[in-house]
C-alpha cells in the first residue's frame, strides 16, 4: 500500500486536484490523505460543479486543515509524500519559509524534513522575483516544482486531456503507473 497526501490550496486550477483524486481513487492499492484547504473550498464553487463532500469522498482519509495534531503532522506517519495541487502563491511561500499554520504547508514541511518527495504543483502566472525566489528555496530543500504547463505531442483534443497530462506528470514522479496520456515514443513511426 502506497500512501500519498494530497493538498489542494485555494489557488484556480482545482480541477487537477480533484481530477487526481479521481485517478487515486480508482487505484486499489493507494491510500490518500487529503487536505482541502478554506480557499480550495471556495474555488470548488467558482470553478467546478463539484461539491465539497464529492470531493472529499474520493479520498480515503480527510484531515481538517486547522488540525496540527493530525497523523501527517508528524514524520513517524509513513507516507511516499505529497503533491499540492494546486499550489497557490501563498502555500507555497508558507511551505519555502516553514510557517507552519495550518495542516497543508505543517504536511508539506514535515515531508521536506523526512526526504520524502514533495510535489508542487503552482498555478500562476506571470510570475514575480518573489514567486521564483520561492521555488527556488523549495527546490532546494528537495522539493519539486510542476507546473501545469501542457504539452501538444499526444494530439490533446479537450480540456480534459490537457489536465491529464498534468496529473500523469504528478503520478509518474511517484512511480503510479497510468494511461493519462500518449508518451512521447520520438520519430520511432
Amino acid at each position: 500500500m502506497q500512501r500519498l497526501i494530497v493538498g489542494l490550496s485555494g489557488s484556480s486550477g482545482v480541477i487537477y486536484g480533484i481530477r487526481l483524486l479521481e485517478v487515486l481513487h480508482g487505484i486499489p492499492d493507494v491510500e490518500t490523505h487529503l487536505i482541502l484547504s478554506k480557499g480550495a473550498e471556495l474555488t470548488l464553487r467558482f470553478e467546478t460543479q463539484h461539491g465539497v463532500d464529492e470531493v472529499k469522498s474520493l479520498a480515503n482519509v480527510v484531515h481538517n486543515p486547522e488540525n496540527l495534531a493530525a497523523s501527517v503532522s508528524s514524520g513517524s506517519f509513513q507516507v511516499s509524500g505529497m503533491v499540492v495541487i494546486p499550489c497557490s502563491m501563498k502555500s507555497l511561500a508558507q511551505i519555502a519559509l516553514s510557517l507552519n499554520d495550518n495542516l497543508l504547508t505543517r504536511a508539506a514541511d514535515v515531508t521536506l524534513k523526512e526526504r520524502r518527495k514533495l510535489v508542487l504543483v503552482p498555478r500562476e502566472t506571470p510570475l514575480h522575483l518573489g514567486h521564483l525566489r520561492h521555488m527556488t528555496a523549495v527546490t532546494e530543500m528537495g522539493g519539486i516544482i510542476l507546473p501545469p504547463v501542457p504539452s501538444f505531442y499526444h494530439a490533446p483534443k479537450t480540456i480534459m486531456d490537457l489536465i491529464d497530462q498534468t496529473v500523469g506528470k504528478v503520478l509518474d514522479q511517484f512511480g503510479i503507473e497510468h494511461h493519462l496520456f500518449r508518451r512521447w515514443g520520438g520519430d520511432d513511426t
